[in-house]
């Protein structure tokens, strides 16, 4: 019996479904990876081409083609990063965080650690490669950081036209295991940090910035960039701070991961292993 397993999108415009068997499961570290989700890594998994579709708004996908061949397809209404197809190969590839089944398949390594995110300690014992595992193709592509205002870091989309800094430092950063942020970024989980409302400024490109709010939250929204999804910085006066995607830092924040929160929504795939503090639910 072939099972199959369901996707969708944050907003919940774009469903699909994937029959198995599900096959390599890895880590990801590029830097387009991490832009393009906002988060410290992203777990990809891939399945045979002949078993993928999309069972809803395929019509509202956008793609961004972020290196030759390679396109990576996001929702227009909330940012959520879907599949890509791979005829040529036969297969379909994509995030297995907003994949809301169960999965029967665990990570096998790491790739492009050498692009690993400086606040990020690996300590699952997975295998760990410098670019690609072996026998797949080299994609990782450098992305030159924007300017920076004098003692100010910052971050920026995969595409570049939209970068934002701040000044000051972090007021916290948490890796978040609830199912909206691992919908939202198609990630095992999000790392946020926090910065201060007052020391916060989008250097270029707000224009291009689309924020989605889920109508029954009291504060959880995203944004994004618009012409290459990828998951940037958002303003939230309600905390007067400012939320900034970890994985689209161009800067070490000098900062650290405090604590894993919402883990009673974690992803059923995904084993914790650093010694961080854990909470069920948000923390005091």
């Amino acid at each position: 019996m072939v099972e199959s397993y369901r996707g969708e999108c944050l907003c919940g415009a774009v469903r699909w479904q994937v029959a198995g068997p599900l096959q390599v499961m890895a880590h990801c570290h590029c830097v387009l990876c991490r832009k393009h989700h906002g988060a410290a890594f992203v777990t990809y998994v891939a399945a045979p081409l002949a078993g993928f579709r999309y069972t809803a708004g395929e019509d509202q996908l956008e793609r961004y083609q972020s290196s030759p061949g390679w396109y990576r397809p996001w929702c227009r209404g909330c940012g959520s990063v879907g599949w890509t197809l791979v005829p040529e190969h036969g297969m379909a590839a994509g995030p297995a965080g907003n994949l809301v089944d169960d999965l029967p398949v665990r990570p096998e390594f790491h790739m492009f650690v050498r692009s690993k995110a400086p606040w990020l300690e690996l300590t699952d014992g997975l295998p760990r490669h410098a670019t690609v595992a072996p026998g797949m193709a080299e994609s990782d592509i450098p992305v030159v950081p924007p300017p920076r205002s004098p003692g100010c870091r910052g971050g920026s989309c995969a595409c570049g036209r939209v970068a934002y800094e701040y000044a000051g430092a972090p007021l916290r950063m948490y890796n978040c295991h609830c199912s909206r942020c691992r919908r939202a970024r198609g990630a095992a989980h999000a790392t946020n940090l926090f910065v201060p409302l007052d020391g916060f400024r989008y250097s270029r490109g707000e224009d291009l910035v689309r924020e989605f709010k889920l109508p029954e939250a009291v504060r959880f929204g995203v944004a994004f960039c618009s012409a290459c999804g990828s998951h940037v910085a958002r303003r939230s006066p309600q905390i007067n701070g400012v939320v900034i995607p970890a994985g689209g830092l161009d800067d070490d924040p000098g900062f650290a991961p405090q604590a894993h929160i919402f883990v009673g929504s974690r992803a059923n795939w995904y084993a914790i292993t650093d010694a961080l503090p854990r909470f069920a639910a948000l923390p005091a």
